[in-house]
């Protein structure tokens, strides 16, 4: 359970990535939006609250980890990884040009922090229960959590990688599907129907908990729960929008990946900060 300020305090930083994120899109000439503005909220309220992570620290072996399998996303790990100090905001500037450490993917190997090089879909499951039953040989006790996409579970490595979840009570992996409903070829429910899909992660041995990926008091709830599973591994289903907070953006499949002109970039900087005044004005109401 947040606190109102806690909540507030998200909201704020929830949106200060978001805007980074539009900006450093802008820099870039294009990049993944729609699936970086659907997984921001979580991955704020993980990296803000509930992340065993120290950017000054993150190296130490201790620390808990966080594989972004829906690594197209690279744009808003950028802007994230910026607010946390990982990389400068300037380096932002560069994202996706030329010679920059910044690539549309991100690499490991040149971003510090980030636990795994993705974007070939469907091996961020694997290596992130990888690491968690490499927690168990080493006598550690960190918890691993992996963000997935709902189309990139189209891919038959998601499922092998949830029945050994299952098989070895990894309960300290945590499954998250940023459910969208939307990938780069259009509706998930047309391309591949995935539905009923809580229950495709109930076959498979997980406790399957849906939650609104854009309501930071449910997703916080709905993490606690996660973070206390014993008995078997947790997959969250986030209901989110692809596009979240962008008028022309939110819901609509095309904004995959794009590019935005000035018209739409003033616009999108425009619908954002209405978005979180909208945001903040539901934690004055619902926050006891």
């Amino acid at each position: 359970m947040l606190t109102k300020q806690e909540w507030t305090d998200l909201e704020k930083k929830a949106s200060a990535i978001r805007r980074l994120t539009l900006d450093t899109c802008n820099w870039a000439g294009s990049a993944h939006m729609g699936g970086s503005l659907s997984a921001i909220d979580f991955l704020t309220l993980l990296y803000y609250k509930y992340l065993n992570f120290d950017p000054a620290r993150y190296d130490d072996p201790d620390r808990d980890r966080c594989v972004v399998s829906k690594g197209h996303i690279g744009v808003a790990l950028a802007a994230l990884y910026a607010e946390l100090g990982l990389v400068e905001k300037e380096e932002l500037k560069t994202f996706n040009l030329t010679g920059s450490k910044l690539g549309m993917h991100l690499d490991a190997s040149k971003v510090p922090g980030l636990e795994a090089s993705t974007g070939s879909l469907g091996h961020g499951p694997a290596l992130a229960l990888g690491m968690s039953l490499a927690a168990r040989v080493l006598g550690r006790r960190y918890k691993c959590w992996v963000l997935l996409g709902d189309g990139e579970c189209d891919e038959g490595s998601v499922w092998e990688a949830a029945l050994a979840a299952a098989h070895f009570q990894a309960t300290d992996v945590i499954f998250v599907v940023d459910r969208n409903k939307a990938m780069i070829d259009g509706p998930t429910e047309e391309v591949m129907a995935l539905e009923p899909f809580a229950d495709k992660w109930r076959a498979f041995g997980f406790e399957a908990i849906e939650v609104d990926g854009h309501h930071l008091q449910q997703l916080s709830d709905a993490m606690e729960r996660a973070l206390e599973a014993q008995e078997r591994p947790v997959c969250l289903i986030l209901d989110t929008v692809k596009g979240e907070g962008v008028s022309f953006m939110a819901g609509d499949y095309t904004w995959h990946y794009g590019a935005m002109d000035s018209a739409q970039y003033q616009q999108a900087k425009e619908d954002l900060l209405d978005y979180e005044a909208s945001r903040l004005a539901r934690v004055e109401k619902e926050a006891e």
